[in-house]
């Protein structure tokens, strides 16, 4: 199964610790797992799986709430499935999650099943306008730069803001 270079597992997690992220809710799923593991050995990081990404938004924004500044960690079919949770919660009432989302179903993906993750992902974002990014290089500590930026413009627009993880920077 194709996971997530190790230097771009390093990056994702030296971003988090950089930008200030203490908290992390997530559902594994095969690309991110790595990401996952790391953090739950990670003292610096309090980690909570979850068994749905609507769960997770609402959990992330309740660490928020008590002062914590939390990432969710998902699929991009999560984005589905937290839709409703997200519009109530981080939209209504400017609840910032920074989210990392790997882009199954995207140019170089290999399941058949991804197919329409890929074509609601982007849609979704837009509709819902929270600002996000692509990241398809990981060289020159990109991703590392890109959390450190998206956690900054989740602060101080007290928004949602979303990473999504291409095809690129699996192994």
């Amino acid at each position: 199964m194709a996971t997530l270079r190790e230097e771009i597992v390093d990056q994702i997690i030296e971003g988090m610790k950089e930008g200030g992220i203490d908290f992390v809710a997530g559902l594994p799923d095969g690309w991110l797992n790595p990401v996952h593991q790391r953090i739950e050995e990670d003292p610096a990081f309090q980690y909570v799986c979850v068994p749905q990404e609507g769960i997770g938004v609402a959990i992330c924004a309740g660490a928020w709430l008590g002062g914590k500044t939390p990432v969710l960690i998902m699929e991009n079919s999560g984005l589905r499935t937290s839709a409703e949770t997200i519009a109530r919660i981080c939209m209504f009432a400017r609840i910032p999650v920074l989210m990392i989302i790997s882009y199954r179903g995207e140019v170089g993906e290999t399941e058949y099943w991804a197919v329409e993750h890929r074509i609601l992902t982007e849609p979704l974002l837009k509709a819902f306008r929270i600002p996000y990014k692509i990241l398809r290089r990981g060289d020159h500590g990109e991703v590392k730069r890109a959390i450190t930026g998206a956690v900054k413009t989740m602060n101080m627009q007290l928004y949602p803001v979303a990473l999504i993880i291409g095809v690129e920077l699996v192994g």
